[in-house]
Formats: C-alpha cells, structure tokens, sequence
C-alpha cells in the first residue's frame, strides 16, 4: 500500500497515517492477516517520528482495525462484517470506493477535488450558523433560532470566521447591527441572513403586568440584556424597586429568585428555570426574522 503523507498539511501526520490504512483496509489494498510494516520501517521510509508511527497502530489497535502479535509484528484485523462500523466508518466506505473508481476511469485527483467542491457548492446547507462576537448573545441567539426552526444552529465568533472562513454547510446568520463587519469577511457572492431585532411592545406583547406589590426577577447570562430589560421595563412604567437583577453566570443565581413572583430572561437562561415560576421571555430577535428563518428551512428541505 502507498501511503501519501505530508508535514506540510494542516492534518496531522498520525491523522493522516490513520485514516489512509483504515481506507487501505476497506478497499482491500491491505487485506486481512497482511502484515504492515514495522514502526521503524515506516518511519524511515516516510522520514517521520517513529512515535507517530506507533501512535498510529496503537489507535488502531484500540478501534479494532490493527494487531499486535507478540514477536511477530501488526497486522490488519479481520472486519467483522456483523458488527456496526465505528464513527464515520461507513462514510469513509464510501468515499474510498468513490476514489477507486474515479481514480480507476483515469481522473486525476485535481479533476476529482474540483467537482467534489462543485457538487457540494450545491448541497443546501444543513445548519444556520450564527456569526456574533459576544459569546453571551450568540448562545442565547442559537437557543432562540432553534426553538424558532428546530433545526441545526451552531455559533462561531467573527474572528474565528475571519482566521477559518465559513465552514461547509453553515447558512451564516447575524444581527442587522453586524451587517457591514460580517459583509467585509464573507466572500462575495456568499449571503447572509440579516435579523432584526425585536421592539420594546413586540418584547412585551403577551405580557401579564404584575401586580404593584409584585418583585420582578430579571435574569441572564448575558450582562448586556439586564441592562437592556431594566430600561425596558422602567420605560412601560415598572417601578425600579420593583425589579431585581441576576447574572446567571455566578453561583446560587437562582436563589435569589425565590422571594420574586414573577421572573423575566432570555430563551437560554429559561432552560433552566424550575418549571414551577412564572416567567416571560424576551427574545432578541423580531417575529418577522424568525418567520424568515423558518420559511428558509421549509424552502430547502422540501426541495
């Protein structure tokens, strides 16, 4: 079996070691019983650390795909075709008799790469990615879009998407407020769905008013939207002795709720509230956003 390793690669090299004998092993170029050669051996011939070598065999050994036989050498396992193939295994299947038979009509790999990212180009994407820098706001934005589309949502930082770029499959997602920032990294012919952020009355549409006597409890993770509800809700007329303020991020946040009669948070920090208070949630992103994120989902998914 020919190996194609390189330091160079941003994989690293017992990565790269792993994964060409597990395809070398499903595509039958190294068969069941073949011996590999030693740890020495393939670390001279591919001018690598012989610990990387070893690495490689003993993860292999562990996963079921290697084995040691003492005085003797590695060897290739039989696969037991009535066991479940691990993670992914079932994906590298089919990726290697793919490369077989591409490589075997004569395409180069260059060709292959080219309408590989093609056809992937075509793919609808399989989850929103919300790009934020404050990592508070993106975790309570990922909660809201998933309870608003129950679909995939992932965060990534806009520094993070600068350094990467945008990973496969992401349908990026930002605030309105990001729009030139997150135009200015994305490449151009790359969109982004811009939301906009919810009023003061669509904040507190369906919102019963506690009595005069009542304590609020506003509570987050987030420090920026305590201050955004307390001038919120002393706009409507709240009383401020009325309210009181938790960050959900220091210990015992939620037994200074108790003496409260009713609380106030975000669509991440209502997780974790006891199902027994009686709360509101304000959502940072407006109705008419959400509704454009849903009918995004139901668009690509019923093609």
């Amino acid at each position: 079996m020919r190996l194609w390793l390189s330091k160079n690669n941003e994989v690293p090299l017992r990565e790269q070691l792993t994964t060409q004998i597990k395809l070398g092993i499903l595509s039958h170029d190294l068969q069941s019983g073949e011996r590999l050669p030693s740890t020495r051996e393939l670390a001279r011939r591919y001018h690598i650390h012989a610990n990387t070598v070893s690495a490689a065999y003993r993860d292999l050994e562990r996963r079921g795909w290697l084995e040691f036989r003492k005085g003797s050498g590695v060897y290739v396992r039989p696969l037991d075709r009535t066991l479940p193939l691990d993670a992914q295994l079932e994906l590298d299947q089919l990726i290697s008799v793919f490369l077989q038979r591409a490589r075997a009509g004569g395409f180069s790999l260059g060709e292959i790469q080219t309408r590989i990212k093609h056809w992937l180009a075509l793919q609808p994407p399989d989850h929103f990615l919300v790009l934020e820098s404050d990592p508070d706001l993106r975790a309570i934005l990922v909660a809201e879009i998933k309870d608003a589309t129950d679909f995939n949502v992932r965060g990534l930082s806009l520094e993070d998407c600068a350094r990467d770029g945008l990973p496969t499959g992401a349908a990026a997602v930002a605030m309105n407020a990001q729009a030139e920032r997150v135009r200015a990294l994305l490449p151009p012919d790359t969109s982004c769905l811009l939301l906009r952020s919810r009023s003061i009355p669509d904040a507190l549409r369906g919102a019963k008013r506690p009595g005069a006597d009542e304590l609020i409890a506003v509570v987050s993770h987030w420090p920026e939207f305590l201050r955004w509800a307390r001038t919120m809700l002393v706009s409507v007329g709240v009383e401020p002795a009325a309210l009181t303020f938790s960050d959900a991020r220091e210990r015992d946040w939620q037994r200074l709720l108790r003496a409260s009669a009713f609380v106030i948070t975000d669509a991440l920090t209502a997780r974790q509230l006891p199902p027994a208070y009686r709360r509101h949630i304000f959502r940072i992103i407006a109705d008419d956003s959400l509704a454009e994120l849903r009918a995004f989902v139901e668009n690509f998914l019923t093609k």
